[in-house]
């Protein structure tokens, strides 16, 4: 009587763990599965903001080019319309080999910057336009960073590989851009200073 108890508690025990045992593993395989979806999803929010990003920045390149009154900035605005057309042309190709739709407006937010840009000319429009483009550059470097070192979908990790050695650059040049048009407005300033008086 007691070896059958023991034989039936014993066949329930090892039920009972496998039967945990089992649900273990397909719980460990949906988090897996949740986790992978969540990464490749990350690729996807990656490409569309990187689109938006990038339209942005050869619409502001273009009203610059036409805006600005410092030469260095008209400069920069030129480069930008270039460099980022070229990359926003890279990006759909990546995106169609991994069947991603990109959007095709800027968002609400870059659109915001546009109009308040449209505003401003001259001296303001320069100094706004070189702060909006080192704080827009320091952000997309931190963002192509990271896709470029944990992004899971091939195509798109390797656009934003390429793509960050010209964002650095952008971002360098971009702070001499701001030193300029704030050094032009200083020197300018200590010009229009009338000379003091001997007493």
């Amino acid at each position: 009587m007691n070896q059958t108890l023991a034989k039936g508690l014993y066949v329930a025990g090892v039920t009972t763990f496998c039967t945990f045992l089992g649900c273990w593993a397909v719980l460990a395989h949906q988090a897996g599965t949740q986790s992978s979806r969540k990464m490749t999803m990350a690729d996807e929010e990656f490409a569309k903001k990187a689109a938006q990003g990038g339209m942005a920045e050869v619409k502001l390149g273009q009203l610059a080019e036409e805006k600005a009154s410092n030469d260095t900035v008209k400069k920069f605005a030129k480069r930008m319309v270039e460099d980022h057309g070229k990359a926003n042309d890279e990006l759909k190709e990546a995106a169609m080999k991994e069947s991603i739709t990109l959007p095709t407006d800027m968002d609400s937010k870059d659109e915001a910057t546009y109009e308040r840009l449209s505003k401003l000319s001259g001296e303001a429009f320069d100094k706004a336009y070189a702060r909006d483009m080192v704080k827009d550059h320091q952000q997309d470097i931190a963002e192509f960073r990271k896709e470029a070192n944990s992004g899971r979908k091939d195509s798109i990790k390797s656009f934003a590989a390429q793509t960050l050695p010209t964002l650095q650059d952008h971002l360098k040049e971009a702070r001499q851009m701001e030193q300029s048009v704030s050094g032009s407005a200083i020197g300018k300033g200590r010009r229009q200073m009338p000379p003091s008086q001997p007493r």
